[in-house]
């Protein structure tokens, strides 16, 4: 049988590894802000939709692994994450399909996935 303490450090561990994924993506989004806004207009979303898109995208990453690393309840996290990783993985790698982006996606999604569905530590609201 796991110890409490054990459980807890592969679960942060677990949930810092997907963190990563998400914030390495964080710093081109800012500095390079123009340049990925062009690359989302170039998929025919317009100007003042993709601008509040990449926005909302960069929110949802800082916020989404906040909460995931550091919140009680990291299905929030997870969420926001989510709400970041599926519409970019439509509109950035569906047209044209790119496999390995896809695949690779799917796999976070699935990892978000098990952290939505994951009991909530006692105390927290279902």
């Amino acid at each position: 049988m796991q110890s409490t303490c054990t459980r807890k450090s592969f679960d942060f561990f677990g949930r810092l590894c997907l963190a990563t994924t998400f914030a390495i993506a964080i710093p081109p989004k800012i500095v390079k802000f123009n340049s990925v806004l062009s690359s989302i207009t170039n998929r025919g979303i317009p100007e003042p939709l993709a601008v509040v898109l990449l926005i909302g995208a960069i929110a949802c990453l800082i916020f989404g692994i906040g909460f995931l690393l550091f919140s009680k309840d990291q299905r929030i996290g997870a969420l926001l994450l989510l709400i970041f990783l599926v519409p970019t993985t439509l509109i950035m790698h569906f047209f044209p399909f790119q496999s390995l982006a896809v695949f690779m996606n799917i796999g976070l999604i699935g990892g978000l996935i098990l952290v939505l569905t994951k009991e909530p530590p006692k105390g927290i609201a279902n």
